[in-house]
C-alpha cells in the first residue's frame, strides 16, 4: 500500500534518496537528456560560463563541498552543501545548509541555516555540510543536519508564515553568538529533536542519513559511533535506529539490540523498508555499524518500558575470514554498512565499506532473502559507500576504488567490471536503460544497461562529483562540489 502511495503521487519527482522507500537507484523516467555538457567556469573563477554549456536548464552556485544528494519535488530542487557561497546575509563562515531552489529558474528560495556543533569535527567535521538527502512528503521537508538534529521543515519555508517552532533565530545562533534575525528566506521548523541531548548519541564526524517515511512513521540512523582516538564508543548504549512520528517529532521507538556496542566506526547508513509478502511481514532494513545487515518490525513495542523496534533476524556482512583477529580499518578486516540497503526482485541488496579516509580494502556485495537468509554473497568487490542500482534482473554496484560491477540479480554472478580510474563516493543510477555515475574527477559516465559492457559517454564538470545523479520531470540534476546543474530532457 505505501509503494503504491509513493509511485502514484510522485511518480515524475524524487522525493526520496532512492526515489521510494525500498531504495532502489532506478528512475521512472523514460526520457532522459542524451547529450549535454555542463560547460567551464570562466577563467579564475568558479563561475560557469553558460555559452560553453550544452542543454543546460539552469546552474546554481551551493557551497564548496556538496556531499547532499538533490531532492525534487512539486518545482522545487533541495540539496545539502555547506555555507561557502554565503547565500544568506548576515551569516558568514562554517555552516552546515540546505538550499531550496526554483525548478523552473534556479532561484534560491529559501535556506536551512545550521550552525556547527561546538564539540568540532570529532563530531561535525569543519566545513562537510549537510550530508542528509531530504525526504519530502506532502508539505513537509524531512532531513537530518549535521548536528544530529532530526529536522520537520515548511516546503514554502517562511513565505506562508512561521509555523510549528517559533525559535529559528536561536536555532541559527552559532556557539557565543545570540539569536539571529529571522529573514524572509530563512527555513520554517516545524519540529526538531536533538538527538545527542536527548539519546546522548556521539556522532562520527558528521551526521549522515537519509530519512525513510513508512506511513506516519519516520526512520533515521543516529549516526552514533566512536570518539576521536577511533578507540572508545561515548555512548555504547545509545541507540544506532530510531523512529519518529513524523507529524509531531515524538519518539516513538529506538533499537535496543546492542548496535552502539559492537560499531567499528559509525552508523551511517539509511534505513529500509521491505514490504510485506512471501509470508514475510513488513520490515525496515538496516545496514549498521557492526558490519551486520539487520531486518526490525515496523510497529514499536513496549519492553521494560521503553518503545522499542523489535528485531527480526540479522546478518553478517562480512564473511568469517574478515573477522577472526583481524584489527579494524585492516584491508581486509571487517568494515560496516554505509551504503543504504536495496530492497528490489524480492531480495535485500547490501554492499560493506568503510570511511574513504581509510582507504581501499577488501569488500561483499549480499542479496539476502527477506526471511533473513541469504541468497549469494560477491566478493569480488572492494570497500563502497555507494548504494546499489537493480534493474532487469542485474545490480549495479560501484566501489570506492573506482570500479561499477554488474552482477547476475539472481546468482551474484559477475557480468563485467568497468573501472572508472579514481574513486567512487555517489552511487550508480539507471534511467532511460543507461547507468549514470558521477566520480571524484568529476566525470560522469554513462553506460548502457545490460549484461555486456559498453560506455556511451565521459562528460567533464569542472569538479568533483560526490553525489548521485538524480532524474525528475525528464531532467537531470547533478551535484557537483561546487555547483547545482539542472539539465533540459525535453
Amino acid at each position: 500500500m505505501i509503494l503504491v502511495l509513493w509511485a502514484a503521487s510522485w511518480a515524475a519527482d524524487w522525493p526520496a534518496w532512492g526515489l521510494t522507500p525500498q531504495r532502489n537507484m532506478v528512475s521512472v523516467e523514460k526520457k532522459v537528456p542524451k547529450a549535454f555538457d555542463p560547460g567551464r567556469f570562466k577563467p579564475g573563477t568558479d563561475e560557469v560560463d553558460v555559452s560553453t554549456a550544452r542543454g543546460l536548464r539552469w546552474v546554481a552556485k551551493v557551497g564548496s563541498q556538496t556531499y547532499g544528494n538533490p531532492t525534487v519535488v512539486d518545482g522545487r530542487v533541495y540539496v545539502g552543501t555547506n555555507n561557502q557561497a554565503e547565500r544568506r546575509p548576515g551569516i558568514s563562515g562554517d555552516y552546515s545548509v540546505v538550499m531550496t531552489f526554483d525548478d523552473r529558474s534556479g532561484e534560491l528560495l529559501w535556506q536551512l541555516t545550521v550552525p556547527k556543533m561546538g564539540s568540532g569535527k570529532v563530531n561535525d567535521w569543519e566545513y562537510i555540510g549537510i550530508c542528509s538527502s531530504p525526504t519530502v512528503v506532502g508539505e513537509v521537508v524531512y532531513v537530518l543536519s549535521s548536528r544530529g538534529e532530526m529536522l520537520a521543515l515548511d516546503v514554502h519555508g517562511l513565505a506562508n508564515g512561521n509555523q510549528g517552532m517559533q525559535e529559528e533565530g536561536a536555532f541559527m545562533a552559532a556557539p557565543g553568538r545570540g539569536p539571529e534575525e529571522v529573514l524572509p528566506m530563512d527555513a520554517d521548523i516545524l519540529w526538531s529533536y536533538d538527538m545527542p541531548e536527548m539519546l546522548g548519541v556521539f556522532p562520527h564526524n558528521v551526521s549522515s542519513s537519509s530519512p525513510l517515511i513508512v506511513g506516519d512513521k519516520l526512520f533515521i540512523s543516529t549516526s552514533n559511533g566512536v570518539d576521536w582516538s577511533h578507540l572508545d564508543l561515548p555512548s555504547p548504549f545509545s541507540p544506532a535506529l530510531v523512529a519518529f512520528d513524523r507529524r509531531s517529532g515524538a519518539l516513538i521507538g529506538e533499537e535496543a539490540v546492542g548496535i552502539s556496542e559492537r560499531t567499528l566506526h559509525a552508523n551511517w547508513s539509511s534505513p529500509t523498508w521491505v514490504p510485506a509478502g512471501g509470508g514475510q511481514p513488513e520490515q525496515v532494513v538496516f545496514g549498521a555499524g557492526d558490519g551486520f545487515l539487520y531486518a526490525f518490525e515496523v510497529e514499536p513495542v513496549v519492553e521494560d518500558g521503553l518503545p522499542v523496534l523489535k528485531e527480526r533476524w540479522r546478518v553478517d556482512a562480512n564473511p568469517p575470514e574478515y573477522r577472526g583477529d583481524k584489527r579494524y580499518p585492516a584491508y581486509d578486516g571487517p568494515s560496516e554498512l554505509i551504503s543504504t540497503p536495496v530492497h528490489a526482485e524480492g531480495l535485500i541488496y547490501a554492499v560493506i565499506g568503510q570511511d574513504p579516509e581509510h582507504g581501499p580494502g577488501l569488500g561483499m556485495l549480499s542479496a539476502v532473502r527477506p526471511d533473513g537468509t541469504v541468497a549469494w554473497q560477491y566478493k569480488g568487490i572492494g570497500r563502497s559507500i555507494s548504494t546499489v542500482a537493480v534493474y532487469k534482473g542485474l545490480v549495479y554496484a560501484a566501489d570506492y576504488e573506482g570500479r561499477l560491477h554488474c552482477v547476475d540479480a539472481r546468482t551474484g554472478a559477475v557480468q563485467w567490471v568497468h573501472d572508472t580510474g579514481t574513486h567512487l563516493w555517489g552511487s550508480p543510477v539507471v534511467a532511460g536503460g543507461r547507468v549514470w555515475l558521477g566520480d571524484e574527477d568529476g566525470v560522469l559516465t554513462v553506460l548502457q544497461a545490460g549484461r555486456k559492457l559498453k560506455v556511451l559517454q565521459e562528460i567533464a564538470f569542472p569538479a568533483p562529483i560526490y553525489s548521485t545523479p538524480v532524474f525528475a520531470n525528464g531532467n537531470v540534476y547533478v551535484a557537483s562540489q561546487t555547483h547545482l546543474y539542472a539539465f533540459d530532457g525535453r
